[in-house]
């Protein structure tokens, strides 16, 4: 068993997600643009945004991987997730980075900043020789972070969880 660590950068703070989240990590889920670059269902409501946080910490307890909660140190708010991702689905493609977060916050370098510290953090704990992100075609602007990260395209791959559309598998070799 393993807890979900917390890991400071020069601005951010990735840490647990608390049960008081709940309303700032619906919120950034809500947006028309979150939900567009993510094809959330119409349905995802509060419920399913409370699912996806208590996933997470259990992810970290089982698996010793998963995504943590982006606050602004200077502040503390809650402005999105970023991680790892490591379900237990058929096809996925490996040990995931990914990021997510509030459209107000999009353009000033924290998913970069975030998913440098993913990076750096799963390799030191995970015996992997690479890690993938797995990112719609249409998702423009993650597909220029994972650029920034060092990930590449590796190929487009209908994945059997989500079959509307392919997804592109971006790989980033250990270093």
């Amino acid at each position: 068993m393993f807890a979900c660590p917390t890991i400071e950068t020069d601005r951010l703070t990735l840490r647990p997600f608390r049960d008081d989240d709940l309303e700032a990590y619906f919120a950034i889920h809500g947006t028309p643009e979150v939900r567009a670059s993510l094809h959330l269902p119409a349905s995802f409501d509060r419920d399913e945004a409370w699912k996806q946080l208590a996933l997470w910490n259990g992810q970290w307890t089982l698996r010793h991987s998963g995504q943590w909660g982006v606050e602004l140190t200077a502040t503390g708010e809650l402005i999105g997730r970023a991680g790892t991702h490591r379900p237990e689905r058929s096809g996925w493609p490996g040990l995931e980075v990914g990021w997510t977060l509030h459209p107000a916050h999009w353009g000033r370098g924290y998913a970069t900043e975030a998913g440098a510290a993913a990076v750096a953090w799963a390799f030191e704990h995970h015996d992997v020789d690479e890690l993938v992100s797995v990112i719609l075609p249409d998702n423009t602007a993650s597909q220029a972070v994972a650029t920034r990260l060092g990930f590449r395209w590796r190929e487009d791959r209908l994945l059997p969880h989500f079959t509307q559309i392919p997804h592109g598998i971006w790989v980033r070799p250990r270093t």
